[in-house]
């Protein structure tokens, strides 16, 4: 009974890998294994019976948490989008666009996952719109079954660390840190992800040419009537809009001054940026409009294609991610803004209707339900963690560990690593983060940076063999059985289990080289966020007392040791006036308090 008492926290943990290992539902074997262990802490007379009285507090508490609304907002954009047929339309011109040259379809893939990650937020629906659209064109047209696979599931993935991210959301919430910071961080390592997906595809395009081949001549449909790509249409196009983007972006400051009448010498890095490529966006825009109405013949079919495909997701990106950026909505509000910017693009584009909106609202309503329930389990064990000590087990577990900050992380890098062969994001975030969270703060280590970092790390739960969930989703789509490709009338062999998970792990090692460098060079995640300003408070309060009138209305005496015998001032100097000038009061005081 004394071990069982002194080591309740340890054994709580090893009851909750029991319960879990057992298979029953993760949301009720949190539940069960807090509640049981609840009860055996009040037997024991280690925990008081009135702290359960905290659990119905604690549930309102998820209930009422704004926070947590962003979450269905996201996901209902997702699906709304994935099903409104916008996923199609990008990997069909981006395809087109880059189809000629080597790797040109999977650099589409990733290009295109990019840009559903920055709208949707949702792996799931990322991966089966692309499994379903591009995965046969790949097939089609001679590419590696291994590399189809990865780069398919490897760039849906990237709706996991590419704002809105709902497992940002969720850590953010769990560490007490802004959504809206927790974006900005996460921004550049998303981006440069991406740029590494695309590396390695290029190298394979140099060194395995077999792998990757171009789609042949007679499959490029976006072609002008004469018979040219038009690809020189659109790279004046974009290299214009560049420019004037470049151009806004130097001269902000003086912008914003003609706009507001009064002088604004530096504008926020975020501010500008979200700015001025939306005034990039909006000028290519205005030029494809211009060319489509006049018909001046000025644009290529294909410069103008890609503008009014690319423009949608582009203008939701603005609107959900510049606003949070901007400071003008909350990510509960940009959430909310999106799922009705998706509706509105659906309804344009003549695809919304009642079957779709009540696919899309039952689908999101399960995934909310799924989460809360994982969160009211996890509560329940965390209040009775926490009333066994718990989080003061894991405090000195973890900071004794040697090397201090970098022997922290990696080896909570490591667990979580191997903890995501059985877990998901959601379940890592609710059960792992809470607890390492006050650990990584008391080591001095910035719980943003920390997040993103667990985020980055998290994604590869996604692309575990054999577990990962991108390729359970992929599986579900690839073909299994040997078909008749309707274009060529050549059958087409099937994609094995194998194949997906070989294709999957050049991609995970990617994802691990990412977590690697953040944790070199922090930079990468703390360059997005804005330099809050530090002040020295004790300084501040100096120079309050100094200038602060006593009752009489005269200056406040800031000499500390007036009237104190013995520490440097003589007896009647408590009487002195205390000196005019601020600054001189408070250099007098800091060389009394020297002395």
């Amino acid at each position: 009974m004394e071990f069982l008492t002194h080591n309740l926290a340890p054994i709580m943990f090893v009851g909750l890998i029991c319960f879990l290992l057992v298979g029953f539902p993760v949301a009720f074997s949190l539940g069960a294994c807090g509640l049981f262990f609840a009860f055996v802490g009040i037997e024991l007379n280690v925990l008081p019976e009135a702290l359960l009285q905290a659990v119905p507090l604690r549930i309102f508490g998820i209930m009422q948490n704004d926070t947590l609304l962003a979450i269905p907002f996201f996901t209902l954009m997702g699906l709304i989008l994935e099903r409104s047929g916008m996923a199609e339309d990008l990997l069909d011109t981006i395809g087109q666009l880059f189809g000629p040259i080597r790797g040109g379809l999977a650099l589409a893939v990733i290009f295109v996952g990019a840009l559903l990650a920055a709208t949707t937020g949702v792996v799931a629906a990322s991966v089966i719109s692309m499994g379903l659209i591009s995965l046969p064109i790949m097939l089609r047209y001679g590419y590696d079954r291994r590399l189809a696979a990865g780069v398919i599931a490897a760039s849906g993935t990237l709706a996991q660390i590419i704002p809105p991210s709902l497992v940002l959301i969720i850590i953010a919430d769990q560490m007490g840190r802004s959504v809206g910071d927790m974006y900005k961080g996460a921004f550049l390592p998303g981006l440069m992800l991406t740029g590494f997906y695309a590396g390695y595809v290029i190298l394979l395009a140099i060194f395995k040419p077999q792998w990757v081949p171009a789609i042949p001549p007679e499959a490029r449909t976006l072609r002008d009537d004469n018979g040219k790509s038009g690809v020189t249409s659109l790279l004046v196009l974009t290299g214009a809009c560049v420019a004037a983007s470049i151009y806004v972006a130097k001269n902000m400051p003086a912008l914003h001054t003609w706009w507001s009448g009064e002088t604004v010498e530096r504008v926020a890095l975020d501010e500008t940026i979200v700015v001025s490529m939306c005034f990039g966006v909006a000028l290519a825009f205005v030029a494809a409009s211009i060319n489509k109405i006049t018909r001046m013949g000025l644009l290529s079919r294909a410069a103008e294609r890609v503008t009014f495909v690319l423009i949608p997701p582009l203008l939701l990106i603005f609107l959900v991610l510049g606003t949070i950026f901007l400071g003008v909505a909350t990510p509960t509000e940009g959430g909310a803004m999106g799922a009705l910017g998706a509706g509105i693009m659906a309804i344009i584009r003549g695809r919304l209707s009642m079957s779709l909106l009540k696919q899309a609202v039952t689908t999101t309503t399960k995934l909310s339900c799924f989460v809360v329930f994982i969160l009211v389990g996890a509560t329940m064990f965390g209040l009775t963690f926490q009333g066994v000590d718990g989080p003061l087990w894991v405090e000195h577990l973890l900071t004794g560990l040697p090397g201090g900050q970098l022997g922290f992380l990696i080896v909570v890098n490591i667990m979580v690593f191997f903890l995501a062969f059985f877990l998901d994001f959601f379940e890592l975030s609710f059960i792992v983060v809470p607890l390492l969270a006050p650990v990584a703060n008391k080591l001095g280590i910035d719980l943003i940076w920390f997040g993103v970092l667990l985020a980055v790390n998290m994604q590869t739960s996604f692309m575990h063999p054999p577990f990962g969930f991108a390729l359970f989703y992929l599986r579900s789509v690839a073909p299994a059985k040997e078909y008749l490709d309707k274009v060529t009338k050549k059958m087409i062999a099937p994609v094995t289990t194998p194949q997906i998970y070989w294709g999957a792990i050049p991609f995970l090692i990617i994802q691990l080289m990412m977590v690697g460098l953040i944790i070199v060079f922090p930079g990468i995640v703390s360059s997005g966020l804005d330099k809050a300003e530090v002040y020295d408070l004790d300084k501040v309060r100096m120079e309050m007392e100094a200038t602060m009138p006593d009752a009489a209305g005269a200056p406040a005496a800031t000499d500390p040791t007036a009237g104190m015998e013995g520490a440097g001032a003589a007896p009647g100097d408590s009487a002195a006036p205390a000196a005019d000038d601020p600054l001189k009061a408070l250099q007098d005081s800091l060389a009394n308090e020297k002395k």
